[in-house]
């Protein structure tokens, strides 16, 4: 049995071709809208949102449109104006990936109830052997002694069986085919906690993870999933803090200053 901590890894983030940008906005005549940008790596994210959006309304610049006689340029203000209008569809073209890491099945059972928006890739333990359980306590669990000595027993029971069955199935053996490992792992997984650790690499657009981040901080949320979206949060209000910047954080639960988007 070994202890672990769920860590995020933010390993994917947005990249704008800007020269493909201005090629279009040369067609409809928004060549203006890309010399007031800043286009560093951490702005694409932004940009991209406040692009769908003024593509929508042919808003570049006044006269486009000619239903649109003020357009916003300063970027905070505009994308503020789209999260108080829950114009969210324009969120959607905006994705991150994520890995986590010595999460529990505990939460990417939660986490894979969050569909649309979203795209999952988990470790397989229909594949992957079990060595040993890595496994999260709580500070709270951590202070309980008695707690602790009789759960660390069981979870290294649990760890010898695993070992146990290895080698009763004779898995190490030499030129044993795939196929009959991977059966007779699918089976040894049924032996393993929910709470193992395990990692997924998941992916998610703004308008996902603004609802994401504010229903699993929740006070109400289950704690593990709670601490985990707390970092995913504060990846994203580092990463587009003009998307992300109107939340309060209380006592863990990010709340936002507009919500349904």
């Amino acid at each position: 049995m070994r202890n672990v901590d769920p860590e995020v890894f933010l390993v994917a983030r947005p990249q704008v071709d800007y020269d493909a940008l201005a090629a279009y906005l040369a067609e409809v005549g928004g060549e203006s809208w890309l010399e007031h940008l800043d286009r560093g790596h951490l702005d694409d994210a932004q940009n991209l949102a406040e692009f769908a959006g003024k593509l929508c309304y042919r808003a570049w610049e006044p006269g486009l449109n000619p239903n649109v006689v003020r357009v916003r340029t300063d970027q905070p203000t505009y994308l503020q104006n789209i999260l108080s209008q829950a114009h969210g569809s324009v969120l959607e073209h905006v994705s991150f990936s994520f890995v986590l890491h010595n999460v529990s099945r505990v939460l990417t059972h939660e986490l894979v109830r969050h569909r649309p928006g979203t795209a999952v890739s988990q470790e397989s333990l229909r594949f992957v052997r079990l060595a040993d359980i890595p496994f999260w306590f709580p500070e709270w669990a951590r202070a309980d002694a008695e707690l602790m000595s009789r759960a660390t027993a069981l979870l290294e029971q649990m760890e010898e069986f695993q070992h146990w069955m290895t080698g009763h199935f004779d898995l190490e053996a030499p030129g044993l085919p795939f196929a009959e490992k991977k059966h007779k792992t699918s089976f040894m997984r049924r032996f393993a906690p929910d709470g193992v650790a395990t990692g997924m690499l998941w992916s998610a657009n703004i308008r996902t993870l603004r609802h994401t981040i504010e229903a699993r901080t929740d006070k109400g949320a289950e704690e593990e999933i709670r601490l985990v979206f707390g970092k995913i949060g504060e990846l994203m209000l580092a990463e587009a803090p003009a998307l992300f910047g109107d939340y309060a954080v209380q006592d863990g639960a990010w709340v936002p200053r507009w919500r349904k988007v």
